[in-house]
């Protein structure tokens, strides 16, 4: 099974169709359940914001997850499939993991650096594990994304690039309309973006402040705190008009300013005038922009110029922690993908030396309790330690990526022992059932066959549990060929 991310996000979809695709609570859940109908998908997380949807899942068969992930999404939403599948991003096991982390981070969002999307994750994770449809793999992958998220924003202060957002949206805009203190600002919100925009502006000495928002005393509120205005919404038209640059930043269901309303407020001017939309969902329409003298700059504009500065230390220092908790993360999930291999070379070995313990159960009834418990822990010893090795060696295979390359030796030299040899005799609590002196605790996991190297058999690794015959074939190592037990003329000690 492996990690796969399917979904749209402002990187390969217009701002309009993600407004389009975007999900509520309910429709989380509906398309969260209909994917997890698939044969193809064990775990699902439907994550759905301003800036993206998409499905995190385990799938059991890639192809097969992608095309019910894709018609889920498609029934959905009710967008064409093939509209769907030309704009569908794909990230697949490492660079799922990769896209998550920086998803946690900030550092996939349109605003870089924003915090509120980790809320967003930790939601879509508490509604997967709500409805049954995470399991191990999702949840370790979320959990530790969200707390590399939070370690990224306390450590590197990324969050200060939301501010180099407005900086640049005000440095674009004094551009347009003149220096700062020349210039007649409008905000409209009064939330933690709006604030920002607020103490920017009066921090850069901005010659007039106006605060507009539906709850006049949070409006009043922000503009005491900047020594600015507070005005109604029903003022908006009237502040519109009389503004050189207008901040919007609700986000609220349906726009705020309206082409036609820009238009009406402006009546005829024709001096320039700049509108900053720094909302998801836009506040402000697109068509606004097309107006004479007016420029209309939103998320996508101004992050693209944003990005363009190459060199920002903060993002350098997020993303190079975001990188190296990925890689950590990918290794631990390697060494834990070896599981089912130490598993089996421990079971294995632990079948071998219960039917051996028995054998010398039934072959030594007179030997004393203290003496046959010393005999356990000896040969429970032997067959640690014979174990340490291959264990720590398996271990530091699968954390640096090459278990793929010892795939068919391992099968090999662990496959699975017929059944006809599997007459074990399960033994309550022997001595040896404990950690090794090397450190390694017993791991529980499928039984699977120890086969020593090149395929020879040892005369301690018989058949587990099956009692040796008399007179039986054996291969003499002095004659090379089948004799009775004793013939030899050598009388070699061959098995």
């Amino acid at each position: 099974m492996s990690l796969l991310v399917l979904g749209l996000s402002h990187h390969n979809a217009p701002l309009d169709l993600l407004e389009r695709i975007s999900l509520d609570a309910s429709g989380r859940r509906d398309l969260a359940h209909a994917i997890a109908g698939s044969e193809h998908v064990r775990e699902v997380v439907v994550v759905s914001t301003c800036n993206r949807t998409e499905v995190y899942a385990e799938a059991a068969t890639f192809h097969g997850a992608i095309a019910d992930i894709t018609d889920a999404l498609s029934g959905q939403s009710g967008l064409p499939r093939a509209d769907l599948t030309e704009r569908l991003g794909v990230h697949y096991e490492d660079g799922a993991i990769a896209h998550t982390f920086r998803v946690a981070s900030g550092l996939d969002s349109m605003a870089l650096g924003e915090n509120q999307i980790r809320a967003q994750l930790r939601v879509s994770l508490h509604e997967a594990q709500a409805a049954g449809l995470t399991g191990s793999s999702l949840n370790q992958l979320f959990q530790q994304a969200l707390r590399v998220g939070k370690r990224v924003h306390t450590e590197t202060g990324i969050e200060t690039y939301s501010s180099s957002l407005v900086e640049t949206a005000f440095g674009a805009a004094s551009q347009i309309v003149g220096p700062p203190a020349q210039t007649r600002l409008v905000v409209v919100g009064a939330g933690a973006m709006a604030a920002l925009v607020a103490t920017t502006a009066a921090r850069a000495g901005y010659g007039s402040i106006v605060i507009v928002n539906r709850t006049y005393a949070r409006g009043e509120a922000l503009a005491f705190r900047v020594g600015g205005r507070a005005a109604h919404l029903a003022e908006l038209p009237d502040a519109l008009g009389a503004a050189d640059v207008v901040v919007s930043c609700v986000g609220a269901p349906g726009l705020v300013l309206t082409a036609s309303v820009v238009d009406a407020a402006r009546a005829g001017s024709q001096r320039p005038q700049v509108l900053v939309d720094l909302a998801m969902p836009h506040d402000i329409e697109h068509a606004a922009g097309d107006l004479r003298g007016v420029t209309r700059l939103g998320l996508d504009h101004l992050g693209a110029r944003l990005r363009a500065v190459t060199g920002n230390p903060v993002v350098r220092a997020a993303t190079g922690l975001v990188d190296t908790e990925v890689a950590d993360f990918i290794s631990a999930r390697s060494v834990q993908a070896a599981v089912p291999t130490i598993a089996a070379m421990r079971e294995r070995g632990a079948t071998i030396l219960a039917g051996e313990v028995g054998r010398l159960r039934s072959r030594t009834p007179n030997l004393g309790d203290a003496e046959r418990r010393e005999v356990e822990i000896a040969m429970g010893r032997l067959v640690d330690k014979l174990l340490h090795g291959p264990t720590v060696r398996v271990k530091e295979l699968a954390a640096s990526g090459r278990m793929a390359e010892y795939a068919d030796a391992l099968a090999e030299l662990f496959a699975p022992a017929p059944a006809a040899e599997s007459g074990a005799v399960t033994l309550p609590a022997l001595a040896y059932d404990r950690p090794s002196e090397g450190g390694s605790s017993a791991v529980t996991g499928a039984a699977a066959g120890l086969r020593p190297h090149g395929g020879s058999r040892a005369p301690a690794v018989r058949a587990a549990g099956r009692p040796a015959r008399r007179n039986a074939p054996r291969r003499c190592s002095s004659a090379g060929r089948s004799r009775r037990r004793g013939s030899c003329r050598r009388r070699c000690n061959s098995p």
